[in-house]
């Protein structure tokens, strides 16, 4: 190894020894390379284990720490961060040797370097990562010599080889301890989250273990809505919103979180239940959001867009719409509450339908408008998708709340929606899919609901709309030969269920 700084025979005997002899080797280098190397594997580990060898190790890091070895202490670190990976005798070893002590000694001094050193680090964490694995007891011995000014200081540094392994012991600290995640998110811990947010905002890169924290903390438990407003504290700014309305300002940090949220829920639709706080705390954003965007511009690209606000309207409508599609997926439990109803006794159909109402139509309409005189359709339009893809979510939306709530289907009807929707059942460059997300939401307005049937049999025959979509939904208009009037019926083993 070059760069070398003390000679092998400088160090204790009682260190350099058991290395030596647990590697058959005869200098500290070829030790430590072959050590490192045999902790990769379990048996090795485990042989290591036997030998009692981490003792040793946590003596040579203390020793090359106050020598300013930093080439051995690499090494050393390497291999203490192997024999700690799932070891249960090495990790009890290194707590009771001091292990954390030591560890956090090395970690402060690369940390407070006016250019910290990343690699020690690095390795620091994850030696604290491998031992946080173990078990409650020394989980909270760990939170108790971290929190909340060492994880502070870790935090504030940018860089994604310190976040991840602070997130992997974050989350494992938190996981199954309530009482932990509730001191992260408050103050002082709060600060904390946020800094590492920034970091990985900043380097635009997601591990899975910050992923895994934010879950644990804003999906699986109620701490969203403080870590969101968190992040706005001092640090607002707004490329493309319009301020002239009066309303707060989101800060990139904030749109940042609801991207990672909305991913992480789309990848866990089955497995988490967002709580009723987040739904309701997300469906305020999204007001908010609204009256701060500029519908005036047509959109050139999806999300993110580059606009904050923009980008904060889109992520949240996005969590919106999974939320929805959520509570169909499953079973509600006695005396639970439907998060959905939640968000319709909050106003989320009339705020939808009235965006929807007031986006100009489709291309497709509105090239039709141009060649018909029917004035039924939406003529009034003043408003531009501020997004490729923004109508389709507001559809979307629509969809899933009606699937299977009956009073979701009077509600669109009631508000004259039933028409707004056939128009979305068709392609639009600026909204892919949308044709798709339509036949869905007109599906679900029309199973089991008689009005709305009636509705659509008589537009059809009226020649207000033309919908050869019907028949990909197993419908066909038929006029009751009795009556004269128009109605809906199944057209045998043809139904295909739209794509969700």
């Amino acid at each position: 190894m070059a760069g070398e700084s003390l000679p092998e025979f400088n160090y204790p005997k009682d260190v350099l020894q058991p290395l030596l002899s647990a590697s058959n080797s005869s200098s500290l280098q070829q030790a430590l390379e072959i050590l490192i190397k045999n902790s990769r594997a379990a048996v090795g580990r485990a042989e290591l284990a036997s030998k009692n060898i981490l003792p040793t190790v946590l003596k040579l890091v203390e020793s090359l720490h106050h020598a300013s070895s930093q080439e051995y202490l690499m090494q050393a670190m390497k291999l203490l961060r192997n024999l700690c990976a799932g070891e249960v005798a090495n990790q009890n070893s290194f707590v009771e040797h001091n292990g954390i002590e030591t560890v956090l000694t090395v970690l402060r001094s690369a940390a407070l370097l006016s250019d910290p050193d990343f690699g020690i680090i690095h390795l620091s964490l994850q030696v604290l990562a491998n031992v946080s694995l173990a078990g409650s007891e020394l989980q909270e011995a760990i939170w108790h010599k971290l929190f909340p000014n060492e994880f502070f200081i870790l935090a504030s540094i940018h860089s994604l080889e310190t976040s991840d392994p602070l997130c992997m012991i974050l989350y494992t600290c938190c996981d199954g301890k309530p009482g932990l995640a509730i001191e992260l998110c408050r103050d002082p811990g709060l600060p904390i989250v946020a800094g590492i947010i920034q970091t990985v905002a900043s380097v635009g890169s997601r591990e899975n273990w910050f992923k895994l924290l934010l879950s644990r903390l804003c999906l699986e438990d109620i701490h969203f809505p403080a870590l969101f407003f968190k992040l706005c504290e001092g640090n607002a700014s707004e490329d493309g919103g319009n301020t002239a309305l009066g309303d707060k300002v989101f800060s990139s940090e904030q749109a940042f979180l609801l991207q990672v949220i909305s991913e992480i829920l789309n990848e866990r639709l089955n497995e988490v239940r967002v709580p009723n706080e987040t739904a309701l705390c997300v469906l305020g954003i999204f007001k908010r959001s609204v009256s701060i965007v500029d519908f005036g511009a047509r959109a050139k690209s999806g999300l993110p867009t580059g606009s904050t606000s923009v980008d904060v309207m889109g992520y949240s409508l996005i969590i919106l719409r999974d939320i929805c599609a959520q509570e169909g997926l499953r079973e509600l439990k006695k005396d639970s509450v439907d998060v959905v109803d939640l968000l319709l006794s909050d106003d989320l159909t009339d705020v939808i339908l009235s965006l929807l109402h007031d986006l100009e139509p489709p291309a497709i309409i509105r090239k039709t408008l141009k060649d018909s005189e029917n004035q039924e359709l939406n003529l009034g339009s003043t408003k531009l998708c501020p997004y490729k893809g923004f109508q389709r979510d507001l559809v979307a939306i629509i969809g899933n709340c009606a699937y299977r709530r009956k009073n979701v289907q009077d509600e669109i009807r009631q508000k004259s929606g039933i028409l707004l929707l056939l128009q979305q059942c068709v392609t639009d460059d600026d909204n892919p899919y949308l044709r798709e997300w339509g036949i869905w939401s007109l599906r679900n307005l029309l199973e089991g609901n008689a009005e709305n049937q009636q509705i659509v049999a008589d537009l059809q025959l009226q020649g207000s709309v033309d919908m050869p979509e019907l028949a990909r939904l197993g419908l066909k208009v038929e006029v009751d030969q009795n009556t004269h009037c128009a109605k809906l019926v199944n057209i045998p083993g043809s139904y295909t269920k739209p794509v969700e």
